[in-house]
């Protein structure tokens, strides 16, 4: 059976700055993105995003004849939740109060019609679910993704031995290493949450890695770096100095010491040597951050929220976030003192003020920095960028000043 995944226009606009670029579904929380998560559960061959559509020529729908499960990309799954999904019959939704989390339809080409005239029956989810409906919470959720995650991809199979007779396990039945991994004289700690390492991973000399954690394909834990548990680095990044409770979603580097904490960093991101990000503000009182869907700073609720960066963004040495700061995409920060805490999208400077990043500059870095991964900057890409630039026009208050 097809698989569409379905960005609910209710959840997007509250994700952003991280789904400028990707689908709803296309987040990672845990090892795995929400796709992936459905995708592995559910069996299914084919996945398409139903998202927006200036993203669909990256993130197509692919939509084929037949039957087809269209489900909610903010939901993730379980096991309880699946088993209610694969019992819908043709023309069913399942619910989550007043949220489609899934339906089934006897023709995926009919998906325009269960938009526009709903479905014939209706049933309620059966217990409480995770909906991943605000940035903050793919951190606040990562370690119990985590650790379905590591249950999903691990069961039946034989973890890869350590191999380092310098390296200190704790808990080695928590512990899963996939083919090409490469440890040197590290801490494995896997006592309180599991350590999932991916194909081709490395852990660096003097690493202390503490579960929950997942460190997915080709990424580098640094020499002496210290994962303080419940951190994702997503595939092909470079982590170092001290993190906890974080997502790198992918291809991002924080390659030198400094903090990162209660953190979601986008793809193609690179935080300068000695980046710290506030989590905590001294009063302890709920962070606030901005939101892109209500143009204002909203109370998260959360006494701990560090930075929150779009893809494609940067910032130099020394850089200093103050709690609950939202970068947007393509931003290159520097300079000292603590820059303001929104950051729009395209932004050139720091705290002493902010300038237009042009798009032809975004572009020459992005080829370089992308080449580097043996991917390319492409048309697609670039339409991409243009679209998110013209879209956040109105957040850069000093161009209709200039």
């Amino acid at each position: 059976m097809h698989l569409l995944l379905f960005d609910d226009p209710a959840i997007r606009p509250h994700l952003l700055p991280l789904t400028f670029t990707r689908p709803v579904a296309a987040l990672r929380c845990g090892i795995l993105t929400i796709a992936e998560k459905w995708q592995r559960r559910l069996g299914t061959e084919g996945v398409g995003h139903l998202t927006q559509p200036y993203l669909q020529a990256k993130f197509p729908a692919n939509v084929v004849a037949g039957p087809a499960l269209v489900v909610n990309g903010a939901v993730c799954p379980d096991d309880l939740l699946v088993r209610q999904v694969l019992a819908l019959a043709p023309g069913q939704g399942l619910y989550f109060g007043e949220t489609l989390v899934a339906a089934h339809l006897a023709d995926a080409f009919k998906v325009a019609e269960l938009i526009q005239d709903g479905l014939q029956s209706q049933r309620e989810v059966a217990e409480e679910i995770t909906v991943i409906s605000r940035p903050w919470q793919l951190f606040l959720h990562n370690g119990v993704e985590i650790r379905r995650d590591f249950a999903l991809l691990t069961h039946g199979r034989t973890s890869q031995p350590v191999g380092d007779a310098h390296t200190i396990v704790y808990a080695p039945e928590n512990i899963f290493i996939e083919p090409g991994v490469k440890i040197r004289a590290a801490i494995l700690n896997a006592e309180d949450g599991p350590i999932y390492l991916g194909r081709n991973s490395q852990v660096h000399e003097g690493a202390i890695i503490k579960g929950a954690l997942a460190l997915c394909e080709g990424s580098h834990i640094n020499v002496g770096a210290k994962m303080r548990g419940d951190n994702t680095v997503g595939p092909f990044s470079k982590v170092g100095g001290e993190v906890g409770n974080s997502i790198l979603l992918g291809f991002s580097n924080k390659g030198h010491d400094g903090y990162l904490g209660n953190s979601v960093i986008g793809e193609w991101c690179n935080l300068g040597a000695d980046t710290n990000t506030s989590n905590l503000k001294n009063n302890y009182a709920p962070v606030k951050v901005w939101s892109h869907a209500a143009h204002r700073f909203v109370d998260t609720g959360q006494t701990f929220c560090g930075l929150l960066m779009g893809d494609h963004s940067k910032c130099g040495i020394n850089t200093m976030f103050n709690t609950g700061t939202v970068v947007g995409v393509g931003a290159n920060i520097f300079g000292a003192g603590f820059p303001r805490q929104f950051i729009p999208s395209f932004s050139w400077g720091g705290a002493s003020g902010f300038e237009t990043f042009r798009l032809p500059k975004v572009a020459e870095v992005a080829e370089r920095v992308m080449a580097r991964r043996g991917l390319s900057y492409d048309a697609v890409e670039q339409g991409v960028m243009e679209e998110i630039f013209q879209a956040t026009t109105g957040d850069r208050n000093w161009e209709r000043h200039s």
